[in-house]
């Protein structure tokens, strides 16, 4: 497995070596940006990483949607959360997407506070090095966005944040997401409908 450096990385594999002294390859490679959308658009649960002060910081959100393709995203959270100062101080993030085999992991790490915990730690998640900004990418999960937050909504706690990298798994075994009803419980893919064929005219090219 060839080691790249992030500026050249193309679409090879990385080899992290870890802190402590283990390996981790990175399975995920550049994804076409314009097509980055389509991981958000179902509004399956998301993790957001965020970097302030030397430490990452992990989040789970659910109340987020797609606002373009290019991708624009909105995203709600406020002073209750702990990122919250991250996002406003630094403005950017990375919103990753995990699958249901986090999703135990995914709710735990939405009910603690990065305040007190270390959460990739806590929780044994793999921070990797994003290529153009100093929040994490997680390792275990199916995709990730690197983000720019340019817009933030006051009265209504609204993040508004611009894709500007992204990343996808090929390798990842499972790529079923899932989905917060709101009330404790969680409804995850199924099968997908096909009707491009009556949508072709509104979709982006490349998609």
């Amino acid at each position: 497995m060839k080691t790249v450096s992030l500026n050249n990385m193309a679409c090879e594999f990385i080899d992290i070596i870890l802190p402590t002294g283990g390996q981790f390859i990175m399975a995920m490679k550049s994804y076409p940006l314009e097509k980055a959308f389509t991981f958000i658009e179902p509004g399956p649960v998301l993790l957001v990483t965020t970097y302030n002060e030397s430490r990452y910081n992990i989040m789970a959100i659910t109340w987020h949607m797609v606002l373009d393709f290019t991708p624009k995203i909105a995203v709600a959270t406020g002073p209750w959360n702990y990122s919250f100062n991250a996002l406003l101080k630094n403005r950017e993030c990375v919103l990753a997407v995990p699958t249901i085999e986090l999703a135990e992991k995914t709710v735990h790490i939405g009910d603690c506070s990065g305040k007190t915990i270390d959460k990739f730690q806590q929780f044994g998640l793999t921070a990797l090095p994003a290529e153009k900004i100093k929040a994490p990418l997680i390792g275990e999960c199916l995709a990730c966005i690197e983000c720019k937050v340019t817009d933030y909504l006051e009265s209504q706690n609204f993040f508004v944040l611009q894709g500007i990298n992204a990343w996808y798994d090929e390798e990842h075994k499972e790529i079923r997401k899932f989905h917060a009803n709101g009330d404790g419980t969680f409804v995850t893919d199924g099968p997908t409908l096909d009707l491009r064929n009556l949508m072709e005219d509104k979709l982006p090219a490349g998609v």
